[in-house]
């Protein structure tokens, strides 16, 4: 991942001090675009970032060239998706800033230059969401010697987070990485010439090793783990004793499981419509053989409501065979959420007369029950439902299965808005009865007979 000799002598001729005073940074830009391919631009970017880090263009002219290069490399895409973003959070927020007062300046390997008010400014607008065009066609000299104005600073808040964000997901050994080049201690003796420095570039950022992307980090030292015991662990190649140590062979390896192949054939065709009597009794005979059966018969919570629909008493079995397994939450919600029906309510009648249902699973349904009643257009449907869900409610009753106290306002008002239909009059006498205490032993109306409501 590093430039060849020609193209490390290309960038430094662009950068080159007289020709960066004599060309606006948009003609820069356009060179570097013309003479460089887009496989190469993080090459070109990871050697441009080197110059900054250490110094190596002499003029402040040429330090923002290079930074204007870098982001003109990849521009066209937000900050925070350019692999150098962090680059230009490290210029326009040094770390030194956040240093106690007092302290010492603080220096590391690598540290970026730092910005003089002008190049701030300019950095900031280039990486803004502001139009480019005007602030490309001056030179670097130009913009540095240009007054400030006092604009609001942008808000980069974002991209400092996202960085953050992914620089924590960093092993420790990554965070504890510098790089391999380190500056000269004494940074006034800078005696070198062009030529030498144009040299000592080529070497750092070309060849096969060359370090300009290489970091040091620490090696990850674990102890070798002891060695295992083995004493007893291979007896059994050569047994002593025969009567201790018998061959056991699966038996049932092999042979193909017709059961649970036809009670999933079975199942498919549940989905679809109803099951004669024969099938049912034989997938349900299949489904109390083997416990386990019913977690591998393709039964998922969105296939439910066509089970539900097509055989409800297969899905009331197969509903109280899964109360154990950790998708029953699931299975629930769609069946309260799933449009109201004759069968549905049969479905859940059975099941809360067998085992203990949520409560708020109980009295979403219900709710479900009423608002479908009350928004229903089909008068003739709306009818046959409400005398549906008011038999169902005096069952729920009844059998306490209930605490009819928590939804009295509800219940009494859907009785009232259709007190035209017997059975919600009767349903709105068993609330009076409730609430006076003279509910007396009456015969409790089931979704057996609730068929006879329909006629």
């Amino acid at each position: 991942m590093s430039l060849s000799v020609e193209q490390c002598d290309i960038l430094l001729d662009i950068l080159e001090k007289s020709n960066v005073r004599t060309h606006t940074l948009e003609a820069l830009t356009n060179d570097i675009h013309k003479k460089f391919d887009s496989a190469d631009y993080f090459k070109v970017g990871s050697c441009i970032v080197m110059l900054l880090q250490y110094d190596m263009l002499p003029e402040i002219d040429q330090r923002l060239a290079a930074i204007t290069l870098l982001y003109e490399l990849f521009r066209g895409e937000p900050l925070g998706n350019t692999p150098f973003a962090s680059v230009f959070i490290h210029l326009l927020y040094p770390p030194e800033q956040h240093s106690n007062v007092g302290a010492p300046k603080l220096e590391y390997p690598g540290q970026l230059p730092k910005l003089t008010p002008a190049e701030k400014h300019f950095v900031t607008q280039l990486i803004s969401d502001v139009s480019k065009d005007a602030l490309l066609k001056k030179t670097a000299l130009h913009i540095i010697s240009s007054d400030v104005p006092s604009s609001p600073n942008a808000d980069f808040s974002a991209v400092r987070l996202s960085l953050a964000e992914k620089q924590s997901e960093w092993p420790k050994t990554c965070k504890s990485a510098i790089p391999v080049i380190l500056s000269l201690p004494d940074k006034t003796a800078n005696n070198a010439t062009e030529e030498l420095n144009r040299n000592l570039v080529k070497q750092l950022a070309t060849g096969e090793n060359a370090p300009v992307s290489r970091v040091y980090k620490p090696e990850f030292v674990t102890l070798a783990p002891p060695l295992l015991n083995c004493q007893d662990e291979l007896v059994w190649l050569n047994p002593t004793t025969p009567k201790e140590h018998l061959v056991c062979y699966d038996t049932t390896m092999c042979i193909p499981d017709i059961a649970g192949y036809e009670a999933r054939q079975l199942m498919n065709k549940a989905y679809k419509a109803a099951l004669s009597i024969p099938q049912q009794q034989q997938l349900l005979g299949e489904l109390e053989k083997d416990p386990k059966l019913v977690y591998h018969v393709g039964l998922t919570p969105s296939k439910l409501p066509e089970l539900v629909e097509n055989n409800p008493l297969i899905a009331i079995e197969v509903l109280l065979k899964l109360m154990q397994s950790k998708q029953i939450t699931e299975y629930f919600n769609v069946l309260v959420n799933m449009e109201m029906s004759l069968h549905s309510m049969e479905v859940v009648n059975r099941l809360t007369t067998t085992v203990d249902l949520p409560t708020e699973f109980v009295h979403l349904y219900i709710s479900n029950c009423i608002s479908t009643c009350e928004t229903i257009k089909d008068r003739y449907m709306q009818n046959r439902l409400v005398r549906l869900v008011c038999v169902f409610l005096q069952s729920l009753i009844r059998n306490k299965i209930i605490n009819v106290q928590e939804l009295f306002i509800e219940v009494q008002a859907f009785c009232i808005e259709f007190s035209r239909i017997r059975e919600a009059a009767a349903l709105f006498r068993l609330l009076k009865q409730l609430e006076s205490g003279e509910l007396g032993l009456l015969s409790s109306p089931t979704l057996e007979n609730k068929t006879k409501l329909e006629g």
